[in-house]
């Protein structure tokens, strides 16, 4: 029979865990994470603006269309990344991410099913949030490194190098990835108050007084 527990812990882990997920995926995803020195414009918009850049897509003023901002992928393939240190924290990153979204996807199920071949869900997916931590903490100490790129100096002035952004400043998606591994850290922590909330006392009673929808605070 299957059971189905609510508890504020429960509930606070899998809402956590979806939330982080998307919001890695999406700065992931993102143009802004570096955003270039500000730059003049006398065409057809004038005054000035600041393109942006990120791990493989970038943001630019157009000259035509009304002076408009065209963003999409720098990078046609991988190889095209900006620098080496890129594609390794793209890698980093994405492997990250997948298990964020994995465990995301269980989470929801969390309510019905606790364990998984009798282990508990909540201790594995901890286990598996503590791993995508990791990961996307490697990903990140990794993309500075590539700041001494062509393409990244193109963006932020020659003085540009590694660790060093010279006229650039960081963008939201870069601050964006680092609160999402440090909630990614923390989801890793509920999830063991999430399996001890949902093994009480509390619960296991009303389990043996064959409710199959039990909510406990």
């Amino acid at each position: 029979m299957c059971h189905v527990i609510v508890t504020c812990r429960s509930m606070l882990w899998t809402l956590l865990s979806i939330v982080v997920a998307f919001a890695e995926l999406i700065a992931f995803m993102s143009p802004d994470w570096l955003l270039g020195f500000p730059r003049s414009d006398s065409g057809v918009n004038p005054g000035e603006y600041r393109p942006s850049l990120g791990l493989y897509s970038r943001c630019l003023r157009l000259a035509t269309r009304g002076g408009g901002v065209s963003c999409g992928p720098y990078a046609g393939t991988f190889s095209e990344v900006a620098s080496g240190f890129w594609q390794a924290a793209m890698l980093f990153l994405a492997a990250g991410i997948l298990v964020l979204v994995v465990v995301a996807c269980i989470s929801i199920f969390s309510m019905c099913f606790q364990s998984i071949l009798r282990k508990s869900i909540f201790n594995i997916c901890g286990l598996m949030q503590a791993v995508a931590g990791l990961l996307l903490m490697v990903g990140l100490m990794l993309y500075p490194a590539g700041w001494g790129s062509e393409k990244v100096t193109g963006y932020c002035g020659v003085e540009a190098s590694p660790f060093r952004p010279a006229l650039c400043s960081l963008g939201w998606a870069f601050y964006a990835a680092i609160g999402g591994t440090l909630a990614t850290f923390l989801c890793s922590v509920l999830s063991a108050q999430a399996e001890i909330a949902t093994s009480s006392d509390k619960v296991q009673e009303e389990i043996e007084e064959g409710k199959s929808l039990i909510c406990v605070l």
